[in-house]
């Protein structure tokens, strides 16, 4: 059971009290004194003490009670004699009282939405503040109290980004200038709370205005997106392991091209290099051919290097690297490396690759896992064909406005139907040797890209197509400008 202390229950009882003396006191000078004016209005500061503390019913009573006293005080000082001035004084009061008692209540039937609507907003588990042009708290709910650990009171009347000590994703200028456009704002913040911690929060911004449009106040709704940041990192994080071991898995499985690759520049620098001694011992030397072949050799040594660093960047772990880059480069990279498995897979190989201006923006070695995936998945859904030509074809094209589309085509065995769906899961896989790790790690990297994989069986039923689609970069796209001018007279 809750007991109020002395001095909680002196301060609740202790204004109606007054209200009720002074209510008196205003009674005994109406009825007592011979003054020529409307004393009883003075009923009306009765009747604003009881709005504060009585609900309608209470206040009502109060106002009837004063209505009371003052045709009560009318008739002790005039009877029922006509006093024209004295009427016209109580009417006064009595309008007074009647008008204060309406506004009185009408008040409070506000003030009772408000802490109804307050006490909703308590409800929620989101964090909602309300702060006015100069970014000063005015209102701050339960779960702002919660989140934050300031109470109310001593929220309430600070500038709420140097309480929080907001980190902006763009300078708050800005923020303020698309909220006073649009009426709203959504980003991401960080927040520090009473105890130091730091803490990511998705946040909205509503801006209210008053009866002539003028912006007054800013309401803000924040979600603590801390943990779900963190989950999504974690995940980010394997996948990025995922997709190592499968790079490294698929190099193990390229051992004969990556020799092939690596042997015939360095065979190219060993037959230079004997051509250039034999033109040495020439007299006189054959110094043209040599510099010639000199030059042959530091060409051969830097094909070398670059395949080198190819495989490096392929194998060795390392952080999303997104630049602008163009798909043709990257497909034609690969196809580079894999030269030697397709010759061994007896594989004809069309590539068909759109103009120059096909740039994506991502990582080259992430977007070449995904091409030498679908090419190696390609010729080995080919190794057993016999009664067809074993086709691989390589596309690039613009696929809509703003997307960039490759695909992989083959003529294989082909995907039953009940597969198409299921062959981007991980560990499904068709193969006796298969660990089903690639496709869905093609997936997790192109969907990181922004982009969408898929497949689809081919027409005539032999084989099957992977479809990849990309944004492209914004910078490679044609300005709307430069679209829409006329072309150049001749």
């Amino acid at each position: 059971m809750n007991h109020k202390s002395p001095a909680v229950l002196s301060a609740s009882i202790l204004p109606p009290i007054i209200a009720g003396l002074f209510a008196l006191a205003v009674f005994i000078v109406d009825t007592m004194t011979p003054l020529d004016i409307a004393v009883a209005v003075l009923y009306v500061l009765v009747v604003l003490i009881a709005a504060n503390y009585f609900q309608f019913r209470g206040v009502l009573l109060v106002s009837m009670g004063c209505l009371a006293l003052t045709v009560v005080g009318y008739l002790a000082t005039h009877g029922f004699f006509t006093d024209t001035g004295a009427l016209a004084r109580c009417i006064m009061s009595i309008s007074a009282i009647g008008a204060t008692t309406l506004l009185a209540l009408k008040n409070q039937s506000a003030n009772a939405a408000l802490r109804e609507r307050a006490r909703l907003l308590d409800l929620t588990h989101d964090t909602i503040f309300v702060r006015d042009m100069n970014d000063v708290i005015s209102y701050w709910n339960r779960g702002a109290e919660e989140l934050y650990g300031w109470r109310r009171d001593e929220a309430v009347g600070k500038v709420s980004h140097q309480l929080l000590k907001t980190v902006f994703p763009t300078s708050l200028k800005e923020i303020k200038e698309a909220l006073l456009r649009g009426g709203r704002w959504e980003g991401e913040l960080i927040h520090v709370k009473r105890d130091g911690t730091r803490v990511t929060v998705s946040s909205r911004w509503s801006l209210d205005h008053d009866e002539g449009g003028r912006p007054i106040s800013i309401m803000e709704t924040n979600n603590d997106i801390t943990e779900r940041n963190q989950a999504q990192q974690s995940l980010h994080r394997a996948q990025a392991e995922l997709a190592h071991v499968n790079r490294v898995a698929t190099l193990g499985e390229l051992t004969a091209s990556i020799a092939h690759e690596v042997n015939q520049p360095l065979t190219g620098v060993v037959t230079n290099g004997s051509a250039c001694l034999r033109l040495l011992d020439l007299d006189p030397p054959d110094v043209e051919e040599v510099r010639s072949g000199i030059e042959s050799i530091i060409n051969d040594g830097m094909r070398a290097s670059e395949v080198i660093q190819r495989l490096r960047a392929l194998s060795k772990k390392t952080d999303l690297n997104m630049v602008p880059l163009n798909i043709n480069d990257v497909v034609s990279d690969v196809l580079r490396l894999l030269q030697r498995e397709i010759f061994d897979h007896l594989v004809s190989l069309k590539i068909e690759l759109a103009a120059p201006q096909s740039c994506v923006v991502g990582d080259r070695v992430q977007l070449q896992q995904v091409i030498i995936n679908l090419v190696m998945n390609g010729m080995e859904a080919m190794a057993d064909v016999t009664d067809r030509p074993r086709e691989l074809v390589i596309r690039s094209s613009q696929h809509e406005a703003d997307q960039v589309l490759v695909e992989v085509q083959d003529r294989g065995r082909g995907i039953e139907p009940k597969n198409v769906d299921r062959v981007f899961n991980a560990f499904f896989t068709t193969k006796p040797d298969g660990m089903g790790i690639g496709l869905s790690v093609c997936r997790s990297i192109i969907q990181t890209h922004g982009g969408r994989i898929w497949v689809l069986p081919n027409t005539d039923g032999a084989g099957a197509t992977f479809r990849v689609t990309l944004p492209c970069s914004p910078d490679s796209l044609p300005r709307k400008a430069d679209a829409a001018s006329p072309p150049a007279a001749a």
